[in-house]
């Protein structure tokens, strides 16, 4: 099995994520999306498995940027807006053999481990 993690490494919950993952002993691999960003149909893929909702990064300042008009958006505008600006993904995002399992890492730890381990 594979695990990716994708994320920011300069995140405080990429942070968190990865330390969890390292204590557990689940090997990993982080993708920077700085970096790498995801490409549009990997991302279309990710809000296929878990719908844009759970992926927007609410709290951060390219999400703000984008207005109003946001509120009435469908799934197809928020996988471009993804694509343009990987700011707007909530972090870590994480795949397993290719498929979004979870976003984010406030689960509770019996699921963190059903969907990570």
């Amino acid at each position: 099995m594979s695990l990716k993690v994708y994320g920011i490494p300069n995140c405080v919950t990429c942070k968190k994520a990865t330390a969890w993952l390292k204590e557990k002993d689940i090997p990993y691999e982080f993708i920077d999306t700085k970096v790498n960003p995801p490409t549009e149909s990997k991302i279309s893929a990710w809000v296929t498995a878990l719908t844009s909702k759970p992926m927007r990064n609410t709290s951060g300042g390219s999400y703000r940027a984008l207005g109003e008009a946001k509120k009435d958006w469908t799934q197809a505008q928020w996988i471009e807006a993804f694509a343009q600006d990987a700011m707007l993904l909530k972090r870590p995002l994480f795949e397993r053999d290719g498929e979004a399992v979870m976003v984010g890492f406030r689960a509770k730890e019996d699921e963190k481990m059903a969907k990570l381990a």
